[in-house]
């Protein structure tokens, strides 16, 4: 493919992932993949070309764009060599008219902006959302050791205990290492959540919403292999995912729980007020997961968060009411809006008055937020979270 016919093959795959983000259709990795799938005549520099093309446009554009060329506009805008393959030759883009309009610059929608500006994420902060991502690895303490681990590509120390940082792209699911459990990809703030609990041999571990157990994993090491661990979650396809990681991990603690939506209360009563630390990893709008899927913010919507929010609310009040006294409650979503976090913590101590306590001093970074830590992009290096951790005392 020519650079100019990249160009257009990427304004093509915009308008689809454009289509997408407004009938909450398939993510744009999977949509890159389709529409390379019958076009085998591109290489794989050309795939990579393109979708990093598709991927830059996105970050550029801050509300929804009106097409694929005036997302491809909004980048060119700021570079003329991009710019100027837009001459209408033969696969290319056609030439710019003298009245077209690009896309608006941005960091996120104009409502969700305001959300970022009322939890205080703005200026580089918020552009930091928008970032590359890196590779972090946790090496698994049930069958190795950072210190002493050999692995193909050195890795970074991260401030985990077990953390490793690669270069983008490594190739670790083809390691020995991988498939032998010796490592797991978890982003560094992902392994802090889970470090956040405190999880200790011979404790019983609630993780509410598993999902496909990336944090069941870490407190799995974190135990030792002694105690017991439900991991829960109510999306069956993500849950069936935990039991080959596990046993690939030697995690030999876990025990799942598939739960019903809205009666998880029920499913879980053999623990109430018994659970020595209750991990909530509630679902999310997921801004602090840009860096990884910068489209998101194109799909989320007032209505939507305000639903997660209420959700989240009674996902709270259920894993509360498991821990027992003097148990832990761990509260984490992969966001940076206050309403989310911050602000839900503060909800729970509302409603139940004098029974939870704030623990400081659990992380080795982050930045204090209200009874809770918060991680920024461009301030930690990790993906965007807020982690509270409190202590039942009633």
């Amino acid at each position: 493919m020519t650079p100019a016919a990249r160009v257009q093959a990427a304004i093509d795959i915009l308008d689809q992932v454009i289509a997408a983000a407004r009938a909450q259709g398939a993510p744009a990795d999977r949509l890159i993949a389709e529409w390379f799938r019958p076009r085998r005549f591109a290489g794989s520099g050309d795939r990579r070309a393109v979708r990093e093309l598709v991927y830059a446009a996105i970050r550029a554009c801050g509300e929804v764009p009106a097409s694929g060329r005036a997302a491809m506009l909004r980048l060119a805008a700021d570079d003329p060599a991009l710019r100027a393959l837009f001459d209408g030759s033969r696969h290319a883009p056609a030439a710019i008219a003298p009245d077209e309009v690009a896309a608006a610059a941005g960091v996120a929608p104009g409502w969700l902006q305001a959300a970022l500006d009322d939890s205080d994420v703005a200026g580089e902060d918020a552009a930091s959302l928008l970032g590359r991502a890196p590779l972090d690895l946790r090496v698994n303490a049930l069958k190795a050791d950072r210190a002493t681990l050999a692995l193909p590509v050195a890795g970074e120390p991260l401030a985990s205990p077990q953390g490793l940082r690669l270069p983008a792209g490594t190739p670790v699911e083809s390691w020995d290492t991988y498939r032998e459990g010796r490592i797991e990809v978890q982003d560094l703030g992902s392994q802090l959540a889970a470090l956040a609990v405190g999880a200790r041999p011979g404790e019983t571990v609630v993780d509410l919403c598993a999902g496909a157990g990336g944090k069941t994993l870490a407190l799995a090491a974190d135990m030792g292999n002694a105690g017991r661990i439900v991991a829960c979650d109510a999306d069956r396809a993500r849950l069936a995912r935990l039991a080959p990681r596990a046993e690939r991990a030697g995690a030999a603690v876990i025990e799942q729980r598939l739960l019903d939506g809205g009666r998880e209360a029920e499913a879980l009563r053999d623990l109430a007020a018994g659970a020595d630390a209750v991990l909530i990893d509630a679902p999310c709008s997921g801004t602090g997961t840009w860096r990884r899927n910068p489209e998101a913010r194109w799909r989320l919507t007032p209505a939507r968060l305000a639903q997660l929010v209420l959700l989240q609310a009674r996902l709270l009040d259920v894993g509360a009411a498991l821990v027992r006294p003097g148990g832990r409650l761990v509260w984490v979503v992969c966001s940076v809006l206050d309403d989310e976090g911050a602000r839900q913590v503060a909800a729970l101590r509302e409603r139940q008055p004098g029974c939870w306590q704030p623990l400081d001093g659990r992380l080795p970074i982050g930045d204090r937020r209200g009874d809770g830590t918060r991680f920024v992009p461009g301030r930690h290096g990790c993906d965007g979270f807020f982690v509270a951790t409190l202590l039942r005392a009633c």
